[in-house]
């Protein structure tokens, strides 16, 4: 099953100002081509560069095009020697690349690229990622780039790994190359781009329908995205967990058996709409990122975690399904170590709807064995014996708006009939299973199971008194005004987020403080988010949607709106503690300290 695709017309975009253009089909060739330089074309890896140097060819027939890839690009051998120690023999998990997208070139045959353009009579296209890498004196420089989610999709459908003949490759070793390497290698070769580049193409669809826009429009667009509240494109999935909530609530494909999980909010994943003169471009939301950091984030986020995304939003959907795997994640010196990131998979649940009989499993019951633990999952990972999880995990009764704190380290998952908000640092496939109640992915295979990763990283001194006194119902109210009041909600002194709800039946005043704020709609039908000074156009979320507040945006407010009115209301916001900015003395006089 695919993700549910965007709704184009009914999500909301990010309008770039001005009086932008899009080109589509053989007249966005003849329009990169009008210049009369030689034409680069670099591609994102996954970009369908087969059909992209037909349709170029097609669309540009006097000239010469030229697959830079095939040309230059060291063979598959050479590279998967270079990146061994990257990709490991695990089946999940590799380690983080540091290396540039010129060390998978020849540089001589680059050169010589370079040489042969510079000769030639007729006019060239370099087609391929990395035809940057050419030298040339001049160029006419674009971008082919596509989310990452898009990619994920056409390699469930046996697209293989940059130049790689793994069409039939299992999907978690596909996906683990590109995390570990491609995507990596990648994202560092496309920031260099962006200054210079001259055009940026939407590949996220068909070549022939891809849209091309300036490089002068994709920045424009990416400041007014730091500028103003946005949405990124959300995907589902379904699940051996999964449930039945978000198909019901959410309006996804009712005939999909069902949905376990939504990435709302994961920039590095998602993509983002831009409204260029009335037609819809989609390109990685993680560009804002890359291009707009210090507005986006904020100058002490940016400076505590670069140009990276810290905060994760998204959804856990067990509602009619199963158990979550039972799972820790890893230590920050671990995930460090063995991983090569440097922060941590640190997360809570922020039970957004359950039945009566929910449940979240969180810390070891006082007096458990690690010894017996660990073999008792080893035995049963080994398939010889079931694992009787309640003998040595609690089980917290779960109900509607409660918040669990679950710092790396902690033993957890969500139980069966719960709608879970997961809010949470932003790395995300650094789960260790330990036990996955006798079942197999929806791929008939077992999934993963990493005991001995787990036995590293669980924090045994974290029992039921330490559990119930240090992650559950850590709720403070913190202040109130006429129709609202603000509460702390966690997460734990070990994790770098901070999350605030506020109750509200009237307008709450708002200000990022400097730093990026993430928010969802947690209680009521609907709300608008508008600026006081009218710096940019109001915004309307609905329930359960989540939604980005740019640090550059500083004062806001958010009200019922629509069929919130007369509602109860209810937003729960994240943002990185200790990198707020001191508000000038009128502001904090005034109250708008939420």
């Amino acid at each position: 099953m695919s993700h549910t695709p965007p709704l184009y017309d009914k999500f909301p975009t990010v309008t770039v100002p001005g009086n932008p253009r899009t080109w589509t089909g053989p007249d966005a060739w003849q329009e990169i081509a009008g210049a009369g330089r030689p034409v680069v074309v670099d591609a994102y890896p996954g970009v369908k560069l087969d059909e992209l140097l037909a349709f170029i060819g097609e669309a540009l027939p006097g000239h010469r095009i030229m697959n830079v890839e095939d040309l230059a690009a060291r063979p598959i051998t050479e590279i998967d020697s270079l990146i061994a120690a990257n990709l490991t023999d695990d089946r999940v998990f590799g380690v983080m690349s540091h290396h540039t997208l010129a060390d998978f070139y020849d540089a001589e045959r680059l050169a010589d690229l370079g040489r042969q353009v510079a000769s030639s009579e007729v006019p060239v296209v370099l087609v391929g990622w990395g035809a940057a890498l050419v030298p040339l004196p001049e160029r006419t420089l674009v971008l082919a780039d596509m989310a990452r989610w898009e990619l994920q999709q056409r390699q469930r459908a046996g697209a293989p790994n940059w130049r790689c003949h793994n069409t039939n490759e299992d999907n978690l070793r596909k996906y683990k190359r590109s995390f570990f390497v491609e995507w990596r290698v990648a994202d560092r070769h496309k920031r260099q781009l962006f200054p210079a580049v001259d055009y940026v193409l939407d590949t996220n669809r068909s070549v022939s329908e891809a849209k091309l826009i300036t490089g002068d429009t994709f920045h424009r667009g990416m400041a007014a995205a730091a500028a103003a509240p946005f949405r990124v494109v959300p995907f589902f999935d379904p699940g051996v967990w999964g449930g039945q909530w978000m198909k019901k609530v959410i309006g996804l494909d009712s005939e999909a058996d069902n949905y376990a999980w939504c990435f709302d909010c994961v920039p590095e994943e998602n993509s983002i709409l831009l409204d260029v003169g009335g037609e819809i471009v989609e390109l990685p939301s993680v560009n804002v990122v890359f291009t707009q950091p210090s507005a986006l984030l904020g100058q002490q986020t940016y400076a505590r975690f670069g140009a990276e995304f810290p905060i994760r939003f998204d959804f856990l959907d067990t509602m009619g399904g199963g158990n979550l795997s039972l799972q820790v994640h890893p230590l920050t010196d671990y995930i460090q170590d063995r991983f090569g990131m440097h922060y941590t998979q640190d997360e809570s649940y922020y039970i957004l709807d359950c039945d009566d009989d929910a449940v979240v499993y969180l810390g070891l019951k006082t007096g458990t064995d690690p010894e017996a633990m660990v073999t008792a999952l080893k035995e049963a990972s080994d398939g010889g014996t079931h694992f009787p999880a309640e003998d040595y995990v609690n089980a917290f009764p779960a109900k509607k708006h409660d918040h669990f704190s679950i710092p790396a380290g902690t033993v957890h998952c969500s139980g069966a009939n719960s709608m879970v908000l997961e809010i949470s640092a932003t790395p995300y496939i650094f789960t260790f299973k330990m036990w996955d109640w006798d079942r197999v992915g929806l791929d008939g295979r077992p999934r993963p199971i990493h005991v001995d990763h787990a036995s590293r990283n669980i924090q045994w001194d974290r029992n039921t008194e330490w559990a119930r006194e240090q992650l559950l119902d850590q709720v403070e109210e913190l202040g109130s005004g006429p129709g609202w009041t603000e509460e702390r909600t966690g997460l734990h002194e070990l994790e770098f987020i901070e999350v605030r709800r506020h109750w509200f039946t009237d307008t709450v005043e708002h200000h990022t403080n400097g730093t990026v704020n993430v928010l969802n709609l947690v209680e009521g039908a609907q709300a608008v988010v508008e600026s006081p000074d009218g710096a940019f156009e109001p915004f309307v979320v609905s329930y359960a949607e989540t939604f980005i507040v740019p640090a550059a945006v500083g004062r806001y407010t958010i009200s019922p709106h629509g069929p919130g009115m007369g509602q109860k209301l209810a937003t729960v916001k994240a943002s990185v503690r200790g990198t707020e900015t001191a508000l000038p003395a009128r502001v904090a006089a005034g109250g708008v300290v939420n």
